[in-house]
């Protein structure tokens, strides 16, 4: 029987945390504060907060790294510094080539013979909608959604508004935290599929018997 997969986009279909790591191993490097553990346990609070306020993206991301430098040195952040932490940022800010993920343009090709895929993920919307353009994968998608956040309403929204069977209807992606928990919370299936480079965000414990966890994206075309 046909089933409804929806595939989460970040670390599930192209790589994008460890673009974020990156940048904060250079920012810390070049920040050269003597305390570092502090330093990064402040920029921690900081980017927590700021998701709470402001959502997620590119933009947060450095409006954290901007209050980090204020809060460490006591000043504002000074317009030479917002430059040079740019160009830290210059691979997020740069709309680069995504780097696929590993089988990805094959999985979907062949998932999309047999199903209705679908797209899910969440931060700004003109960010995001460019990532979904530069990979080339769009057109495997029935639709594509970016929402504010992936929480329980928002997948019950959009099984309403699509007009899902919730009991064919799968959530694909590599966060327990986005992905996987509220999915099942709102009465979906589930499917795991781990990433080493999970933001620490979106970790949690995934211990629901009915979660499938796969190795990777690869392994979907041996269940779907």
């Amino acid at each position: 029987m046909p089933s409804t997969l929806i595939f989460d986009a970040d670390d599930t279909l192209w790589e994008n945390n460890v673009l974020f790591e990156r940048v904060v191993e250079d920012f810390f490097a070049w920040l050269a504060h003597p305390d570092e553990a502090h330093a990064r346990l402040v920029r921690e609070e900081i980017e927590t907060a700021n998701i709470a306020l402001h959502g997620y993206g590119s933009a947060v991301f450095l409006r954290s790294l901007h209050e980090c430098v204020t809060h460490v040195r006591g000043r504002d952040v000074s317009e030479a510094e917002r430059v040079e932490i740019a160009g830290l940022a210059a691979a997020l800010l740069q709309q680069q080539e995504l780097e696929l993920l590993p089988g990805v343009e094959e999985v979907l090709t062949e998932l999309g013979t047999r199903h209705d895929l679908r797209l899910m993920t969440k931060g700004d919307r003109t960010e995001q909608l460019a990532k979904v353009e530069r990979s080339g994968l769009a057109h495997h998608f029935t639709t594509a959604h970016v929402v504010a956040r992936k929480d329980v309403a928002t997948y019950a929204a959009l099984v309403t508004e699509l007009s899902l069977d919730p009991s064919v209807t799968w959530m694909i992606g590599n966060s327990p935290r986005s992905d996987i928990l509220p999915a099942r919370a709102a009465g979906l299936n589930a499917v795991f599929v781990p990433h080493p480079h999970t933001w620490a965000h979106e970790e949690a414990d995934v211990d629901d018997p009915a979660v499938l966890t796969v190795a990777s994206l690869r392994d979907l075309t041996a269940h779907f």
